[in-house]
This record gives structure tokens, C-alpha cells and sequence, in this order.
């Protein structure tokens, strides 16, 4: 269910190194099934800054509107401008199309402080309680 390549925040969003040194930034399958459909994605432009853990969208669904938190330090290379006109990829693929944001992290290092797809999915069981 969680790809082992990824990293996972407890905010239940994932991390992706590329081999440019960029990474990408999306929300797992559980948030996508937690939410259900999803009908509007809002998300910063290009050249945004910020700090790990501060707001970086929002995600709307039939259900709620719930933020998105960048789970690293950072500027936004380029966002998926495809969610705005197709916000249902974040349902139908969230580890591919539904990808949100790519982003030039400030600290790598970053990466190596969340959760691994192990470590992911044992959180998940914890809150399943």
C-alpha cells in the first residue's frame, strides 16, 4: 500500500527524492480514502517558500476541506497544475498523477526524519485504534 521509496509525514503526507536532487511532494492513499472524492486542490505557486510543517494547500472533498503541510523546508519548483482541472488523480493515483508539488528542499537531511513505509504504516495502526 505505502511504496518503501517514499517517506511519510504523520500528517499523512509522502516525500520523493528524484534524481535531480528535487523532490515531490503528494498525500498518501490513506488521506485519499480518508477524505473521499476530492473536487478541488488549491496550491502554492512556483517560487514559494516555506519551513517544514507549515501549511502548504488545501485539499477539498465531498466530505471537508483539509490542509496539506509540507512534511520538509523548502521553495516550490513547480506544482501539478493538472489537479485543477482533474482534482479527482489525487483519489485515482496518489503516488503518480496526483502528485502536488515539486520542491527544491532547503535540508535534505529533512528527508532522513520521516517516517519510513514501515514506520508509516505502523503509525496507521496505532490510529486505527
Amino acid at each position: 500500500m505505502n511504496p518503501s521509496e517514499l517517506r511519510y509525514s504523520k500528517e499523512h503526507e509522502w516525500l520523493r527524492r528524484e534524481s535531480d536532487g528535487l523532490a515531490v511532494i503528494g498525500i498518501t492513499e490513506f488521506a485519499a480514502e480518508s477524505l473521499g472524492d476530492v473536487v478541488f486542490v488549491e496550491l502554492p505557486p512556483a517560487g514559494t517558500d516555506f519551513r517544514q510543517a507549515e501549511k502548504m494547500g488545501e485539499v477539498e472533498s465531498v466530505k471537508a476541506v483539509s490542509d496539506l503541510y509540507t512534511p520538509v523546508s523548502g521553495r516550490v519548483v513547480e506544482r501539478n497544475d493538472e489537479l485543477v482541472e482533474r482534482p479527482e488523480l489525487v483519489n485515482e493515483s496518489p503516488y503518480d498523477e496526483g502528485w502536488m508539488l515539486r520542491v527544491e528542499m532547503e535540508d535534505p537531511a529533512e528527508f532522513d526524519g520521516l517516517l519510513t513505509s514501515e514506520q508509516y504504516g505502523a503509525f496507521l495502526d496505532t490510529q486505527a485504534q
